[in-house]
């Protein structure tokens, strides 16, 4: 009779082994995300943290009950295992838990894409995107200045750190894709459609940009970089590029 309590002991530990091991691997999956550059880049990764914590929760519960299910109700010698046919509350509680996730987690979905595509009034700078065959323009609205790559260089986008910049969106012949992966953002340049986005990059830095999406011979040329800097330096840009600033 001492055997058998010892391995239930040693289920039990196991158990409790468990529940640290799942808050490790949760951790160490959110510390290996990419920093965003942008406030809608964080609302992004962190509803990515809560799909990925959710996952390795749900994925070892269920690996731990399928492992606990074959110890505790396994045969032994001439005794034949336990017989089940039915538990109704448990199989209700298997099928709300499950569902109540998922509502939860397109709950928190359509907060995060609220939140990433809101357009507040009177954006601080406004900059016109157009991909064409096969680069970028970059157009500000209302100062004066026209940002247009070639083949040979990659336009560069300057945007003043901590304000709201929107950008309007679209392509002069076929479908490209405006791609920050630093903002964790990507949005189609569509012909004759305008897709309109915001972001707002809190600190300095500068991010490396590329089109998307294949969009011919020269798609791997479509490169570009966005710079963020201190509203004093983006004027200063603005005034050494030929605009009349804002």
């Amino acid at each position: 009779p001492g055997a058998p309590r010892a391995g239930i002991r040693g289920r039990a530990g196991g158990w409790r082994l468990a529940v640290p091991a799942l808050a490790v691997g949760v951790a160490a999956c959110s510390a290996g995300l990419p920093s965003p550059g942008t406030e809608q880049g964080e609302e992004i990764a962190g509803l990515w943290r809560v799909f990925v914590g959710a996952a390795i929760l749900v994925g070892g519960t269920v690996v731990a009950l399928i492992a606990w299910s074959v110890l505790r109700y396994r045969g032994r010698g001439d005794t034949p295992p336990a017989d089940f046919r039915e538990h109704v509350p448990l199989e209700i509680l298997y099928t709300a838990v499950p569902v109540l996730i998922v509502a939860a987690l397109f709950a928190l979905t359509v907060r995060t894409e609220r939140a990433v595509d809101a357009l507040p009034p009177r954006p601080a700078v406004t900059v016109h995107v157009t991909g064409f065959t096969w680069q970028w323009r970059f157009e500000y609205v209302g100062m004066g200045v026209a940002i247009v790559g070639t083949p040979q260089a990659s336009p560069e986008m300057v945007l003043p750190a901590g304000e709201r910049v929107r950008f309007v969106l679209t392509s002069d012949d076929v479908i490209h894709a405006f791609y920050v992966p630093g903002f964790l953002f990507k949005r189609d340049a569509i012909p004759g459609r305008v897709n309109v986005f915001e972001v707002v990059a809190p600190s300095p830095g500068t991010w490396p940009g590329r089109c998307a999406e294949f969009c011919g011979l020269g798609h791997a040329a479509m490169t570009f970089t966005v710079r963020v800097v201190p509203r004093a330096e983006f004027e200063a840009w603005l005034r050494a590029a030929g605009g009349g600033g804002p």
